[in-house]
């Protein structure tokens, strides 16, 4: 009988990365997530960056091993997201849950690649008494063969530091519009909103764009993270509700994918399958499903 997957957990980006990091790189798209945060803590660590969120200091990094040594899974928690797990076998996401009640640690949401989060949940939910709910069904796309959308009027021009206001407000408006457009509470996110400084870090990188109609005026929002392990993760992507229907975010998304894809890197993105607007614009670009993911509640 073969031994149950082992499971080790972290709290160095960087012993995460060289441990889990080919792993990671065999399925670039699918450990988008897990990788993005990854090699971003790394870099803080690097540079000496104090965690935006004390919370980072209390994180970790999962890797799962099989009984030959193999990883076969991986996951983590950080200041802004809760547990989030990657594929993994169905033993190793009981084992987590295990672990994690059994060490004390309060999980009330958890995220991650189907099946395995809802194999973890409902042990976190069995343990504690409680029920596993779903907040949202998310799923993964990758782009194909980019399809231009009709133009519009106007043009793509890249966020500067002096537009941080205007991002921090649209970015925590997104979470709520998107929520509400799903037919759930405002403060339903998956995941705790970038702080000031996190979004100026992006601003600073390039990770901002606006499409600025005819008359120059910023109507659309669309980030995109930087590239981890050679794929780029577009959003948040937030049209103000006075200005939708006009065609901004199928523009600004569509430039701002060609402009990714032409520095080499894939471009994927992830869509609330509760929200059949987002879901049809992204098809009619060349987006195409990769994988499905949840974010769970565990409700006592």
């Amino acid at each position: 009988m073969s031994a149950s997957p082992s499971l080790e957990f972290r709290t160095d980006p960087g012993e995460f990365v060289a441990v889990a990091g080919a792993h990671l790189a065999a399925e670039p798209v699918i450990n988008t997530v897990v990788a993005t945060e990854a090699y971003r803590s790394q870099t803080r660590r690097a540079e000496r960056v104090a965690p935006a969120d004390p919370a980072d200091r209390r994180g970790w990094w999962l890797v799962v091993r099989a009984d030959s040594g193999a990883v076969v899974g991986a996951g983590m928690r950080t200041g802004r997201y809760p547990p989030y797990l990657l594929s993994m076998p169905d033993t190793a996401a009981v084992a987590v849950a295990r672990t994690l009640h059994g060490r004390g640690e309060q999980v009330l949401k958890i995220n991650g690649v189907l099946p395995a989060v809802e194999r973890c949940a409902t042990e976190l939910a069995r343990l504690g008494g409680g029920r596993v709910e779903v907040a949202q069904h998310s799923r993964l796309h990758e782009l194909g063969e980019l399809s231009a959308p009709a133009a519009v009027p106007g043009r793509l021009v890249q966020a500067t530091e002096h537009d941080l206001d205007l991002v921090a407000e649209w970015f925590e408006a997104f979470d709520g519009d998107a929520a509400e457009q799903a037919g759930r509470p405002r403060d339903a996110s998956p995941h705790d909103a970038p702080d000031r400084a996190e979004l100026l870090g992006r601003i600073r990188a390039g990770g901002f764009w606006f499409w600025l109609d005819e008359r120059g005026e910023r109507v659309h929002l669309t980030g995109a993270n930087p590239p981890a392990l050679g794929v780029a993760r577009v959003g948040p992507v937030y049209t103000p509700p006075a200005q939708r229907g006009r065609g901004w975010a199928s523009n600004a998304v569509a430039e701002v994918s060609r402009r990714i894809r032409a520095r080499g890197a894939r471009v994927c993105l992830f869509t609330d399958q509760a929200n059949p607007t987002s879901n049809r614009i992204y098809a009619a670009l060349g987006y195409r499903p990769v994988a499905d993911m949840a974010n769970l509640l565990i409700v006592g």
